[in-house]
This record gives C-alpha cells, sequence and structure tokens, in this order.
C-alpha cells in the first residue's frame, strides 16, 4: 500500500536541498507526488533494557534501496510513559561510531527538532531531502533527554553495535564519549523503520518470520541475514525494491513470548509497511513446532491461510516458505516431523492461497535425509543457517516474483 507522510511540508517540498559534503548533482527536493518506500525496518517489540537518560543512541541502519529523500520513525509501542526524544541527526557512516564529516542533517518531527511519543505511539519524522545510497551504513542519532520508559521499544538481538554516549553528541562525527552498547549487546532501540523516495523503487518485499528471518547465527556487524542477501541480489540484477526483515527470533503465530504472535502483528509489521507489494512469510511455525505442545498442522495451516487472505485483501503478493528441517533439535519427534511435512504440502496447494513458494526446506535439507539440515548450512544447533545456509535460502528466492 502507498502511504504518504501525514504532514508533508509545503516548504521541504517546495525548495531543494543541497548536502553540504556533495557536489550539485546530488541536490535534492522531497517530491509531494513520488511515493514512500522502506528501505530498512526492523520489527518492533519490548527489550527489557530501558532506562535511557541524558544520553545519545547512534543507531547503524543498512539499506537496501537508494533514495533521494528519507524519513524515519520511533516506536514507544511497549513503553509505559511518554517517550522523549530530541535533536534527532541522518549522516553516511564512515566506520564503526563515526559519520562521515558534513553528512549530517537534522531531523524534525511537526517541524520541531523533538517530539514525545505517548505509550503505545509511533512517530514518523517529517521528510527530508537526503541522499540515501543503497546497499550502505546510514547513521541515525537521537538524543534522549530524560528517562526513557523502562520497557523499551526496540529489536533485541539486531546483530549490528550500537553506541551509546553521554549528553547530547548527536551532531558530533566522531562521538566523542560514545562506547557499543553493552546493556543489550546489539539491540536497536526506538527506531523502527526508515523510508525513502525513489522513483525507480517498484515497492517493497516484506521477510515475515522467526529467527532464520532476523539473522541468528549469522556474523554481527556483516548484515549476513537473508533479506541482506535477498537485497543485493536485487540490486545486481537492476531491480529496485526494498527488502524489509520483520523477523523477530523466538516468534511464533500463536503467542506472545518473543514479541506479538505472528498473526496478531502482521497488519502493523506487514501490510502497514510503506509500498509493500509482497511478503514472504518463512518461519513461524517452526517455533510452534518445535516449542512444548505443538499445535496440529490444521492450525498452523488454518493460520497460513488467514495471513495470506489478509494480505490479498490489502494488495499484497504472498510468498509462502516451506518450513525448513531440524530433525536433531531435542523436541524433535516422528510425529512433529509429519506435522511440518504436512504443512509444506499444504503451502504448494491452492487452498493455501499463496502466490509462490519459496522451497527452504530444500534450499537446506540434506537430499539424503530431509528431515535433517545437510551438514554445510547448519550452524551446530541443527535449527539455524549459517552463514552458506542463509546465503542458500536468498540464492532460492526468485527474483520474477517481484517483476
Amino acid at each position: 500500500m502507498n502511504k504518504r507522510f501525514p504532514r508533508l511540508r509545503r516548504a521541504l517540498v517546495a525548495t531543494a536541498l543541497a548536502l553540504p559534503f556533495a557536489s550539485s548533482s546530488f541536490a535534492q527536493t522531497v517530491s509531494a507526488t513520488l511515493p514512500w518506500t522502506g528501505t530498512w525496518s526492523a520489527a518492533p517489540m519490548s527489550t527489557g533494557d530501558g532506562g535511557f537518560n541524558n544520553q545519545t543512541i547512534r543507531q547503524i541502519v543498512h539499506t537496501s534501496i537508494s533514495g533521494t529523500a528519507v524519513g524515519v520513525r520511533f516506536s514507544n509501542l511497549y513503553g509505559n510513559k511518554p517517550l522523549v526524544i530530541g535533536d534527532v541527526h541522518v549522516a553516511l557512516r564512515d566506520s564503526g561510531q563515526r559519520t562521515v564529516s558534513g553528512s549530517d542533517r537534522p531531523v524534525t518531527f511537526n517541524g520541531q527538532t523533538f517530539v514525545t511519543i505517548p505509550p503505545g505511539g509511533s512517530e514518523m519524522s517529517d521528510p527530508l531531502a537526503f541522499q540515501v545510497p543503497a546497499l550502505a551504513d546510514i547513521v541515525v542519532s537521537a538524543y534522549l533527554p530524560q528517562q526513557t520508559p523502562m520497557e523499551t521499544t526496540g529489536h533485541a538481538e539486531g546483530f549490528q553495535d550500537v553506541y551509546i554516549a553521554p549528553g547530547d553528541v548527536s551532531t558530533d562525527p566522531e562521538f566523542k564519549g560514545g562506547v557499543v552498547n553493552a546493556l543489550g549487546a546489539q539491540s536497536y532501540y526506538f527506531l523502527t523503520d526508515v523510508v525513502v523516495q525513489n522513483a525507480s523503487a517498484t515497492g517493497a518485499v516484506v521477510a515475515f518470520g522467526a529467527s532464520i528471518t532476523d539473522g541468528s547465527a549469522s556474523a554481527p556487524n556483516t548484515n549476513g541475514r537473508w533479506p541482506n542477501l535477498l537485497a543485493k541480489r536485487l540490486q545486481a540484477s537492476g531491480m529496485t525494491v526494498g527488502v524489509l526483515n520483520q523477523g523477530i527470533a523466538g516468534n511464533d503465530f500463536f503467542t506472545n513470548d518473543s514479541g506479538e504472535s505472528g498473526l496478531g502483528r502482521f497488519k502493523r509489521d506487514v501490510l502497514d509497511q510503506y509500498n509493500v507489494k509482497w511478503v514472504i512469510i518463512s518461519d513461524d511455525a517452526v517455533n510452534n513446532l518445535i516449542g512444548g505442545a505443538p499445535p496440529s498442522a490444521d492450525s498452523l495451516n488454518n493460520a497460513l491461510a488467514e495471513l495470506v487472505r489478509s494480505a490479498h485483501a490489502a494488495g499484497v503478493g504472498v510468498i509462502c516458505s516451506t518450513l525448513t528441517p531440524f530433525r536433531g533439535v531435542d523436541s524433535w519427534t516422528p510425529d512433529i516431523e509429519a506435522s511440518r511435512e504436512s504443512v509444506n504440502a499444504f503451502v504448494a496447494t491452492s487452498d493455501s492461497g499463496c502466490d509462490a513458494v519459496l522451497d527452504q526446506a530444500a534450499a537446506l535439507g540434506d537430499p539424503a535425509d530431509p528431515a535433517t539440515m545437510r551438514g554445510a548450512y547448519d550452524s551446530g544447533d541443527h535449527l539455524h543457517p549459517n552463514q552458506a545456509g542463509l546465503q542458500a535460502i536468498a540464492d532460492s528466492v526468485k527474483l520474477d516474483w517481484f517483476k
């Protein structure tokens, strides 16, 4: 669905804003008619490690597509009191916590340099003319002037270093005093979406799932998650399709143990994304099977069909994934394996409603024992694919689905 910023300010639309570090060929404007498309996202959840106060958070975002204008969304979905964010800046990344000198630009919210987000709410910034590169790191720095909610909205296990510094150093290229955050390791905080304007963009695809989608077992700070690898393939083929990762480790269709249930969060995390045209429904059901008291295959198939119907009602195409093998996990049984195989058979039928099938099971399974992940792709826990396995998933996506 094509979404527009609710407060597209006339002054920004009318004025060309050249980046100070760039040549005149990089002068950009914000268009009043060009749709916005997601270039990066992280599924919101409660990280449980709040309590920031008079500190700046510098977060690294690895883009999928480029853009000539940018917007950033912050969320207080799980906060128990208002969240005050001030002095937000975007910049190009140099390395580590450093930004490219002269690339920094201030971000506003309804024309103000600060924003107060109520509990349960989120806020998209005003649109900002900014040259966003594809497949590159941009930096979002946000000053938190007062105590933040202890129940912090963010994304645990982001596999990307996050930097914290005392006081307001959001504009400092060196981020003096900043250190890699030790509290939540590589979690994201409050930042959930980055969107761009790109006249060539044909839409965004959302990867929706659990830990395999989220990138568990990928190397930190390398952007080795399979959605990142898919974005590289799309760019190499000349296709301008945003790739958004809405995986949450431990997530499943029915429970709220790791983020909101898949059924509960699907509209917000998938259908409400900017210019979403496709969704890949991936590995949530794996967690239903390996957890205690797994539901029947019929229950999982019905849940999948419900998501497919919701997506189609919103005009979003659905690519259904088969469930990856996990024999060797302690909870595996022949009955659970039979349920996995039943789900995998269902997605290929017309009853599922799926528009296409991403066969992750075939991509990762041992040809001699399809219930087991092949050794070359096993991270060691018999559940999560290693980097080669994540690449195999990305390589199994047919790019023609997005044409």
